[in-house]
């Protein structure tokens, strides 16, 4: 509906949508406070970035809830900023992971693997609410890619917690946190050139010249 010519790209304005992306919110919301708190308490750098990531994709998710219904440079700006975030995330993650390599302590495995599994399954409650909308605009493909990352960063958190066990050494922690640097690149990566292309696609049919019927009506 709205859509000219057959192009129905979902763009998050089913209510429906806009429902669970609320509940989504509230689930990352909380689990930022529970995890920072661990992650500090734990000395756990895996933690410390996974809870980072939970309050990114609570600022994420509302500055998509917002951005539906907007024009399409709007959307894809939100998209972009969103690209961004993730990108500083990662290079706060890596330095952070760095710093701990020459101040090396190793987390509390039992507080670190059992707030990773609440995590868990908090954020893979979110992935089975999203799962039907994974598919859109850039700003709705971000939604999906954070809960994606959330629910990977969280299983590979859990393993780490038993590494740092089995070894009695950060270095399993230092390796998760590293690896969920590379998530945040690789989201950052992909919500950026698709928003990059819809500006370019938006840009280009704003100077079109403008008709008044699709054809075959």
């Amino acid at each position: 509906m709205g859509q000219c010519c057959g192009n129905t790209q979902f763009t998050g304005t089913d209510p429906k949508y806009i429902r669970i992306l609320w509940i989504v919110i509230g689930i990352n919301a909380v689990m930022f406070g529970v995890e920072m708190i661990a992650g500090v308490m734990a000395q756990s750098q895996a933690l410390q970035a996974d809870a980072l990531d939970f309050m990114g994709d609570t600022f994420s998710y509302g500055i998509s809830l917002w951005a539906i219904g907007q024009a399409a440079s709007v959307r894809s700006n939100a998209a972009l900023f969103k690209g961004l975030s993730l990108l500083l995330m990662a290079m706060w993650v890596l330095g952070s992971t760095v710093y701990r390599i020459f101040v090396i302590n190793s987390p509390e495995a039992f507080t670190m693997g059992t707030v990773a599994m609440v995590a868990c399954l908090a954020n893979l409650t979110s992935v089975l609410l999203l799962m039907r909308y994974k598919n859109g605009d850039a700003n709705v493909r971000s939604v999906w890619l954070c809960s994606r990352n959330d629910a990977i960063g969280n299983l590979i958190v859990v393993v780490a917690a038993s590494g740092v066990w089995l070894s009695g050494t950060a270095w399993p922690d230092l390796i998760v946190a590293g690896i969920m640097a590379a998530l945040f690149l690789s989201s950052s990566w992909q919500i950026t050139r698709q928003a990059l292309a819809e500006k370019r696609s938006a840009a280009e049919g704003s100077t079109a010249p403008s008709s008044d019927h699709c054809s075959g009506q």
